[in-house]
């Protein structure tokens, strides 16, 4: 029994592996043939192609940058490219649960080695793909893929019942979001001549465009989060000692990535009442988990902070060089901000009710 579940476990992460990295590997090939190389060697879009699909699961690089062997990182990553790892082992997993005749007792173990063989893959593709030049930080795929796989499967073949804190946290964090990124459309459309010409500067060619449309768009939930940090007052990072916010525009050059063409090119400390959103979220907040418990309020509160985090750490982080190390919103003044602003709304959620107003009665008898 225990061999089965051993083997339908491996199966099913090889197959969970493929499903990301073959097409990956394609387009790679094609992006290699198209773009000619002076060496000729086909290991080379092979060693990107497990370079990016390492990358689709967040785990950062180190690098050292030739000529002059400048060291750097690339931690900046797509939040938008984990939904391909997710899909893929949801994928795999339902076809384990399967076959083994739903056993919760079998599933339950097969979880665990489902886990543990995924990681083991990465890291061996980690070792497989690095260089002098780029490393795969290999201790980051434990401390992500474990926790990251596990939860990913614990979704599949049982009904998940979210926590009532779970819930309503999550909801005030996704209607943040979605507040955050009708605000990135806008500006998108605003500054359309930018994003042209900075594709324009690039010149991508047919596949190239291609590829850079798909680099844009497994961004977007980046920049959305970055929309939501500049919405929050306290903006967020082009690189290095620079500042977007409301109040503060430090920056002097961009990366050529079509999707920075939103950004604001000066101050406007009129989106200052953006602020007014978050608060607002707190009350909102209130309004839920008032009527429940004191308590699941402020579980609530804090689930919605915590993603706040979560979110922040995934979506900000160092771009190949030292200039461009704080890419993204600060990994502590936006969940504080965010925890502040919030923290306001709940108050006067609650204080306000309790404010009782002397009676056009009363009035008349003093």
């Amino acid at each position: 029994m225990f061999q089965r579940v051993l083997w339908v476990s491996l199966s099913q992460v090889l197959r969970s592996v493929a499903l990301v990295l073959l097409p990956i590997a394609f387009l790679s090939l094609i992006a290699w043939a198209t773009a000619g190389s002076i060496t000729g060697n086909t290991s080379d879009p092979i060693r990107a192609a497990l370079w990016v699909w390492l990358g689709a699961h967040n785990i950062p690089f180190a690098l050292s940058i030739p000529p002059a062997e400048v060291q750097g990182f690339l931690s900046y990553l797509p939040l938008g490219a984990l939904i391909f790892p997710f899909i893929a082992i949801r994928s795999s997993f339902s076809r384990i649960v399967d076959r083994l005749d739903r056993d919760t007792n079998l599933v339950n173990i097969a979880r665990v080695h489902f886990t543990i063989i995924y990681c083991l893959i990465a890291e061996l593709l980690i070792f497989i793909s690095k260089t002098e030049a780029i490393r795969p930080v290999w201790y980051f795929a434990i401390a992500i893929l474990i926790p990251g796989v596990y939860l990913t499967t614990l979704t599949v073949g049982k009904k998940v019942t979210l926590t009532q804190p779970v819930n309503f946290g999550t909801r005030i964090v996704a209607l943040l979001l979605a507040i955050s990124a009708i605000f990135l459309s806008i500006s998108l459309f605003i500054n359309l001549s930018t994003v042209q010409d900075l594709i324009t500067v690039l010149r991508p060619g047919i596949i190239g465009g291609v590829l850079l449309l798909l680099i844009n768009i497994v961004y977007l939930p980046n920049a959305a989060v970055a929309s939501m940090a500049y919405l929050s007052g306290t903006g967020f990072g082009v690189g290095a000692n620079t500042l977007v916010s409301p109040l503060e525009h430090s920056v002097e050059q961009i990366p050529a990535l079509p999707i920075l063409g939103a950004l604001p090119t000066t101050e406007h400390p009129q989106f200052l009442f953006s602020i007014f959103f978050f608060v607002m979220a707190g009350a909102l907040l209130a309004s839920w988990t008032i009527a429940l418990k004191t308590k699941v309020l402020w579980q609530s509160y804090f689930v919605s902070i915590a993603s706040i985090f979560v979110l922040t750490y995934f979506s900000s982080g160092s771009l190949l060089t030292q200039e461009m190390s704080t890419v993204g919103p600060s990994l502590w003044k936006f969940p504080l901000s965010v925890a502040i602003e919030m923290g306001i709304g709940i108050a006067l959620a609650i204080l306000i009710p309790q404010i009782s107003l002397p009676s056009r009665k009363s009035k008349i008898d003093g």
